[in-house]
């Protein structure tokens, strides 16, 4: 009996050994959602430098701007880079997510490009612009027509401007609202497209031949910022820190300068 028991207690300390070490292992593998362009790629750089501390980072992409967040409210995944502050709270406010930001990495300007009209000059009447159609990015892309005097918005509005608070619309331009992704696909199909910055670099589009870019001299660069998302209560966990340790480096701020040409722009 003593003998049965002895094993037993034996067996019960090796699988209590067994999972402990499965739970040290799970501590240093962090799993985080992207976009490919340019999040993905900066997070490689970021992967780079966690190994060095023992950290195994999995990226996992993504093409679209709701599953990064659902994945991270589950617990799928531990973290995502994709997105910016009021895209992350109004996605919470429309879901019932709670994500929240652990750290602020980069910004990228929004760009207006030519489509079948070459320049802003030549905007004819009831010309076509496509614009985001989610409520953030589609605020910030009326900003920047209005940055460049193709449409004057209600007084105040801001980052929560609708098309419905257009005031003046003198070539009684037709906005059209998209997926963010599909707005490079839509070049050929309107006169201007208003793109986010990451679908521009994953299209091939060069920030320097937009005919207009969003000005970063105001507070659009901190409202804007992308972020690293997590569930609530987690952003101060080590394996969270340590990621944001990373991706705010002096390697990442170099490899951002040196690979985007002002298309990205490291914040930190």
């Amino acid at each position: 009996m003593k003998k049965k028991l002895a094993i037993v207690l034996a067996l019960a300390l090796v699988i209590a050994l067994l999972a402990g070490c499965g739970s040290k292992a799970e501590d240093k593998k962090i799993t985080v959602a992207a976009t490919p362009v340019p999040h993905a790629e900066i997070l490689q750089i970021a992967k780079e430098l966690l190994a060095k501390d023992g950290y195994t980072l999995e990226i996992v992409e993504y093409t679209d701007y709701v599953q990064p967040n659902m994945v991270v409210n589950s617990g799928e995944l531990d973290a995502n880079y994709f997105q910016h502050t009021p895209y992350m709270d109004s996605f919470n406010a429309e879901n019932g997510t709670k994500i929240v930001s652990a750290g602020l990495i980069h910004y990228e300007p929004f760009g207006l490009f030519a489509g079948k009209t070459a320049s802003i000059d030549a905007l004819p009447d009831a010309a076509k612009i496509s614009i985001p159609n989610d409520a953030t990015n589609g605020a910030r892309a009326l900003l920047l027509l209005q940055q460049e005097g193709i449409i004057t918005l209600k007084e105040g509005v801001g980052i929560e401007a609708t098309k419905y608070d257009i005031v003046d619309n003198p070539k009684n331009i037709e906005l059209v609202e998209m997926e963010a992704a599909q707005l490079p696909l839509s070049l050929g199909d309107v006169d201007l497209a208003v793109i986010n910055g990451n679908y521009a670099l994953q299209a091939g589009l060069d920030v320097h031949d937009a005919l207009a870019i969003e000005d970063a001299s105001g507070d659009a660069a901190q409202t804007f910022a992308n972020l690293v998302g997590v569930k609530e209560g987690n952003e101060n966990s080590a394996k969270i820190q340590a990621l944001v340790k990373a991706l705010q480096s002096q390697e990442v701020k170099d490899f951002i300068n040196s690979t985007y040409g002002g298309a990205v722009v490291a914040i930190f």
